[in-house]
């Protein structure tokens, strides 16, 4: 036997090495793409174009790539539905249904006079030409991804526009299918757009229902995981079961799915990393493996039908871009992110193309030939270039402009840091996922995990008990893209490391469990709450989750007389703001008037992006009524406040009762806002912080007028 007799033959055909050598693509085309300051998204169309069959002939495009390219194009859509702000999308709906239809209609007209007129087709051959033009592929949105722009307001109206387009230019596919298969009669379209119809309101009211009864039954992470693909090839199936393309159903699958799960959990990480490391990818060196570039220069037709496609694609995004920016007066940047995200074609582009390919006339001619079919790929590698580089060079404008906001505003704030305390493993993993969803996301501090160990007997022990706390707390920061801090040490009592550790690491929050009642005669809050808020003045969050916190649909937040006055007023605002933004709840405010006033200019400045309700809750007492207010799939927040502070009530000493009574059955928060200055061992008379009693005058002043008036 020769030791050099190697059974290696092109193009290669064992998967072993076919895997080998995509991941070689995927690993090194940015690599190398990066420093020609290049977009990746090229870099992986070309590499398909070099070992292809049209190029060094390295691979086939086998099975494969069929599968991970139709998983890759689906990933696409899932992920542009899954990252929209869906509040910012409901305010622009209109904006997207205007871009929408605009971004159809243009494309179609100038489509249907430049293939009959130019090209010489006919009237059915150039109006599926149209509708490859008016179909798009968000092929550029992984560039938006990277730089973090998902919720601009141009993004939000480019994906729902896409959304709009796609499917007309879906129902236009359908159509002219139907015609040639003899089925495009009045019933066909009452029957097309009743399966759509039926299929779109199945999809949008059964699959959040189904989604939050799993997350709240399964929280392993590799369960979820399968569990969102699976209703995403769920969505598409359906949507080609009906006759139209399954891109649809997996970018309804991800609008749905958008609030169960937020944008820096750690289940959007996994779903974000594993499309952008494989499938993606798979799909777009895929695309690149159909063009064939020699084609062009081969005489024939071919490269008129490849300029001319490429020239009235692009010219008609660009004038439903520059349409929409001066209806509504927008900025140059914008009709240039939409341009960018709205010129390359592919998923639907490739679709209409083979279906109109495989499509044999009365005359023995195809619908499309191979003149179309070879200029197509080429307008694909172009309208895809074009698109990234657009893309590309908006989200830099873009995101120097941000960066120059989020250079004045970190001059102004204070750098936040999130403690928590681990001590039980059963609420870990909320607890964590409470700090990732109010955290600063501009900023990149990392959250402080805590153990703390009491020096007896059983500290060693204790210690190993400790790190397998704070390791499940890293992992689960991790999986989010957040680094946590572990602190583990030792202190007389938990409060007082927890106070320690405050100081030394100079934290700004801390979120804590409450505690289980360990006898009757134990408290509601516990003797660590309780020292704790003698022990530091700043925010302190007391959770208690009964289901995970990415299944909650509404935030009722309880605020007393004069929370506004506090000093960590703002802060607390804001922290509830975000909150309800990532996880699409509305924030529903229960306040006196002038609190209420003060929120809503707070929320108005800085937090319009949140979905907020207000109420009038006139008397504390008042809370009581909250008990209709608030279901099992609510999260309560009680804004309360330390004795002595300005917005501290003597009815806030019924607090605990209260909540063990009435809301024993749902997730609370109880909520301490930051005070100024630190805890003071002695209190002086005529220390302003010292206990305010002149709320005992005021609840007696009161009772005075009341019974006056009464008499």
């Amino acid at each position: 036997m020769n030791l050099f007799d190697l059974p290696f033959e092109l193009p290669i055909t064992n998967p072993t090495w076919v895997f080998f050598l995509v991941l070689l693509i995927i690993l090194f085309a940015p690599m190398i793409l990066g420093r020609l300051h290049i977009p990746h998204i090229i870099g992986m169309i070309l590499a398909g174009v070099l070992i292809g069959e049209h190029g060094l002939h390295l691979l086939n495009r086998d099975s494969s790539f069929e599968l991970f390219g139709k998983v890759g194009v689906y990933y696409i859509m899932f992920l542009a539905g899954l990252e929209m702000d869906m509040e910012d999308f409901k305010k622009n709906r209109a904006k997207s249904l205007v871009f929408g239809w605009l971004t159809f209609l243009i494309p179609m007209a100038l489509g249907v006079w430049s293939s009959m007129n130019v090209l010489g087709y006919g009237f059915l051959t150039a109006v599926l030409l149209a509708s490859m033009y008016a179909s798009h592929t968000l092929i550029a949105y992984p560039i938006i991804s990277r730089y973090g722009l998902s919720r601009l307001r141009s993004v939000n109206i480019t994906i729902g526009g896409t959304a709009v387009t796609v499917t007309l230019a879906l129902i236009v596919l359908a159509v002219v299918g139907g015609i040639f298969k003899g089925e495009a009669d009045g019933l066909f379209w009452v029957l097309l757009l009743a399966k759509v119809g039926v299929l779109t309101f199945l999809i949008t009211f059964l699959f959040p229902r189904i989604g939050r009864w799993f997350f709240r039954q399964y929280d392993d992470s590799v369960m979820q995981f399968v569990f969102v693909l699976a209703m995403v090839f769920l969505g598409g199936g359906m949507m080609e079961l009906v006759g139209m393309e399954g891109i649809l159903g997996a970018f309804l699958a991800g609008l749905v799915l958008n609030r169960l799960i937020p944008h820096v959990s750690p289940l959007m990480n996994r779903l974000e990393f594993v499309g952008n490391a494989l499938f993606i990818p798979y799909f777009l060196i895929g695309v690149g493996m159909i063009i064939d570039v020699k084609s062009l220069f081969a005489g024939g037709e071919a490269l008129k039908v490849a300029i001319v496609m490429t020239v009235v694609a692009t010219a008609s995004k660009w004038l439903a871009a520059w349409a929409t920016q001066k209806i509504y007066r927008m900025q140059p940047n914008e009709r240039a992110m939409m341009f960018g995200l709205s010129n390359a074609q592919a998923a639907a582009t490739l679709a209409a193309v083979l279906i109109g390919h495989n499509i044999i006339m009365a005359d023995g001619e195809r619908l499309l030939n191979e003149d179309v079919l070879n200029g197509t790929v080429v307008m694909i590698l172009f309208t895809c270039i074009i698109s990234s580089l657009a893309t590309e060079r908006s989200a830099r404008r873009f995101a120097t402009d941000e960066a120059v906001t989020d250079d004045e505003e970190k001059a102004k704030r204070k750098a936040e840091r999130i403690l928590i305390p681990v001590a039980n493993p059963e609420t870990i993993e909320n607890l964590i996922n409470l700090g990732l969803v109010i955290k600063d996301a501009r900023q990149k501090n990392p959250l402080i995990a805590l153990n703390v160990i009491n020096d007896n007997n059983n500290s060693q022990k204790l210690e190993m008990r400790g790190k397998r706390n704070l390791e499940r707390a890293a992992q689960t920061g991790s999986a989010a893209d957040t680094p946590v801090t572990m602190v583990s040490r030792y202190d007389i009592n938990i409060s007082s490391g927890i106070v320690h550790t405050v100081q030394e690491y100079d934290a700004t929050d801390i979120v804590i469990g409450l505690h289980r009642k360990a006898n009757l005669v134990d408290s509601f809050f516990g003797h660590l709450a309780e020292n704790l808020l003698k022990g530091t003045h700043r925010e302190v969050m007391i959770a208690k989750f009964l289901m995970p916190v990415n299944t909650l649909r509404r935030i009722v937040v309880a605020v007393p007389p004069k929370a506004e006055y506090e000093t960590g007023f703002p802060r607390w605002v804001a922290h509830l703001c975000r909150m309800g933004s990532l996880l699409g709840c509305r924030v529903h405010f229960f306040a006196g008037g002038p609190t209420t006033a003060r929120i809503q200019h707070l929320v108005r400045k800085k937090h319009a992006g949140t979905p907020t309700e207000f109420s009038p809750l006139d008397e504390w007492d008042d809370l009581l009524l909250l008990a209709n207010q608030v279901n099992y799939d609510h999260l309560l927040v009680v804004v309360s406040a330390r004795r002595g502070s300005i917005s501290y009530d003597p009815t806030f000493e019924r607090l605990p009762g209260q909540l063990g009574k009435y809301f024993a059955n749902n997730s609370l928060i109880i909520l301490y806002p930051e005070q100024g200055g630190e805890p003071q061992e002695i209190v002086s008379f005529s220390d302003p912080r010292g206990h305010n009693e002149s709320q005992h005058y005021e609840q007696v002043g009161k009772w005075l007028y009341k019974w006056f008036k009464k008499n």
